[in-house]
């Protein structure tokens, strides 16, 4: 099998033992798995299967939408309900001054990563320094974040954001920036992500319904719908000779393409100085 699988990843679980059940299930298939959902939040896993696998570097900066629930006056170690309360704060920002302190951390911002998270820390996952309670600093990183809407008020001091984001972003750093901000502190409650690339919510499945399928061919998503570079189109005799490590010269400028054989997609292409370089080749 080749292609991907859109995912619903439940609360309650980790990433971790969806993919497994999936491995289980087709076996011999190689399968990974792009941007890891915590067990606390649940939503779209997208799923590479066989040589699918090698598209992931190409889609880890895809726009990716998320629903989060954060409830301020009160801020835990690990800044989501899975962490002890460290902090508290009786001041809870309303609405508006929710709103307007969002547009600070819109677009290209520098982001501290949570201390829970698999950020390493002198060769060690800083979730397990600060597991030991030990004291260390993560370094800012350039994330980007391009809304943050305030959806409702779930209860007293509770709000329900749509966040739109690169990947690499943190949400309960945002919690934590955003109470800030409001001179307050704040801890996510609840996440759910709505979308990630050409992977949307609506159209997820759940692994047990697609384990259960007849025709698990239904549900795989083509690899070249996933990507988005121009598109090279070559004839056989090309299409060996680039199988071949040959190079011929074409009028392409510079950059990725996705590169297509005579009989389906070939793979992702780089072209430079009019010459196709293969950088993940993903035919069967």
């Amino acid at each position: 099998m080749n292609g991907f699988l859109n995912i619903y990843k439940p609360k309650g679980v980790s990433s971790a033992k969806v993919l497994n059940s999936l491995k289980k299930s087709l076996k011999g298939v190689t399968i990974g798995h792009m941007g890891t959902l915590d067990p606390l939040a649940s939503g779209v896993l997208p799923v590479a299967l066989g040589k699918s696998t090698r598209l992931f570097d190409y889609l880890l900066d895809k726009d990716k939408t998320y629903v989060a629930t954060f409830a301020f006056g009160y801020e835990t170690d690990t800044l989501d309900l899975e962490g002890k309360v460290v902090r508290t704060n009786d001041y809870i920002p309303s609405e508006a001054e929710l709103t307007e302190k969002s547009a600070a951390l819109i677009g290209d911002i520098m982001q501290v990563p949570p201390v829970f998270s698999a950020k390493c820390v002198n060769g060690k996952r800083s979730y397990q320094l600060a597991r030991r309670g030990e004291e260390f600093e993560l370094p800012p990183k350039m994330v980007t974040i391009n809304s943050i809407k305030l959806i409702d008020k779930v209860s007293d001091g509770e709000y329900r954001f749509e966040i739109s984001c690169k990947g690499g972003t943190y949400i309960r750093s945002i919690v934590r920036d955003l109470a800030a901000l409001c001179g307050t502190v704040g801890t996510m409650t609840d996440l759910v992500r709505t979308k990630s690339g050409v992977f949307e919510i609506e159209s997820s499945v759940k692994v047990e319904d697609f384990i259960a399928a007849d025709s698990k061919k239904d549900y795989l998503i083509a690899p070249e719908t996933v990507v988005f570079y121009p598109e090279i189109h070559l004839n056989e005799r090309e299409s060996v000779r680039l199988y071949n490590g040959l190079y011929d010269v074409f009028p392409y400028p510079d950059g990725l393409y996705k590169i297509f054989a005579p009989d389906g997609f070939y793979g992702i292409g780089e072209v430079t100085g009019g010459k196709i370089k293969t950088k993940a080749y993903i035919r069967d």
